[in-house]
């Protein structure tokens, strides 16, 4: 299948399209606490109900280890934190919302061979243990919330590395008794997102699987069922993260994948259920653990960040219908992201970024106007 090369990658964030924003580099003030831990998740959301973007860290992977709730000062600084809760947790992923349906911000975490958990916030910012949902004991690498069954509520998706998926429905209230699985018996997903690709008005479901499987789309029935699938990418790419916006502007979502060893790509949707159309976005073939979008230049167009291991993180800025892209080199330090995420942390109306990093300090850059 014919790869279309981005014709323009500039690796500056002097040139013209970056003209109107610079991120900050990290500092002592700017990171999520001193402590150096296996984090592989950050989720976002006003916690405390003040009005700004509080912080939850996802830390241990493989290793228990004790997952933390920073709470935001209203300057995009987080100068208090506590405990998630006295246990330590094997947590790959992390997603923040209102499960039991009270207004506030509630925290589902996913486990490595252990049970996933159910934290329900009191209205303060504190949180107690409810739950659990999903199977027991299995390779959890990421969690996705959205309503799924479109009945009002929050459900959850787990990802299973070797093992099957899961749908955990929610009835309102916080509970996930009902549990379908999806995919097949040994994928190896690392991440799923969700929405409409069809325009039929069900949920679909976009995986990026590893160790050789072909990434694939599965198309709702209407039903909860997932029959119907059609691949994309390679057949063959170790993708870790996929992330969906209408990169073209033709008012049709596309797929932007994050890739171990080889180059990222966008799949371009056609409307009717076909990704054929496809750019390379960023040529090297570092080892992108995480991807995601948001128009950080305020230009109308979503672009892209992409957090690497070993390699330095970047941004990707939409020039021009999702076919040249300008590189900007958001740290040089080449630690291991796990994760990157999205929000705006000091309270200007910009999107910033937070990198969850293995065995290092979680920094955020400010996305600042040029100065």
């Amino acid at each position: 299948m014919l790869r279309l090369l981005t014709a323009l990658l500039l690796v500056s964030p002097l040139l013209s399209s970056a003209q109107d924003l610079r991120f900050t580099s990290p500092n002592s003030r700017r990171i999520f606490g001193l402590e150096e831990k296996r984090t592989a998740s950050i989720g976002l959301g006003d916690v405390d109900g003040d009005g700004d973007v509080d912080a939850v860290i996802a830390n241990g992977r493989h290793w228990p280890q004790q997952n933390v709730v920073f709470y935001n000062n209203g300057r995009g600084i987080f100068t208090v934190g506590r405990p998630l809760d006295e246990i330590r947790e094997t947590s790959y992923a992390t997603e923040l919302a209102d499960f039991d349906g009270d207004g506030d911000l509630d925290i589902a975490v996913g486990n490595d061979q252990a049970p996933n958990a159910l934290y329900l916030n009191n209205g303060k910012g504190q949180f107690t243990l409810a739950g659990t949902f999903g199977q027991a004991y299995s390779s959890t690498r990421n969690l996705t919330v959205c309503d799924l069954d479109q009945d009002g509520d929050f459900d959850i998706m787990i990802t299973n590395r070797g093992m099957e998926n899961e749908i955990c429905l929610n009835d309102g209230k916080g509970n996930f008794d009902e549990t379908r699985a999806f995919g097949s018996s040994d994928d190896s997903t690392i991440d799923v997102e969700v929405a409409d690709l069809d325009g039929d008005g069900h949920q679909d479901l976009i995986l990026a699987n590893r160790d050789g499987q072909p990434n694939v789309v599965y198309w709702n029935d209407g039903s909860l069922g997932f029959g119907e699938s059609s691949p994309y990418g390679t057949g063959s790419d170790e993708t870790r993260s996929v992330a969906l916006a209408d990169f073209d502007g033709d008012g049709l979502l596309d797929l932007a994948t994050a890739n171990i060893n080889e180059a990222n790509y966008i799949y371009f949707g056609d409307g009717k259920r076909g990704f054929s159309r496809q750019v390379e976005f960023s040529s090297e073939g570092y080892r992108s653990y995480s991807i995601a979008t948001a128009d950080f230049d305020q230009d109308g167009k979503p672009d892209l960040v992409v957090g690497n291991n070993r390699a330095g993180n970047r941004v990707f800025l939409n020039g021009d219908r999702g076919v040249q892209w300008t590189e900007i080199i958001l740290d040089e330090d080449g630690l291991a992201t796990y994760d990157v995420v999205v929000g705006d942390l000091n309270g200007d109306q910009r999107m910033d970024i937070a990198v969850a990093n293995s065995d290092a300090v979680n920094p955020f850059h400010f996305n600042l106007p040029k100065q």
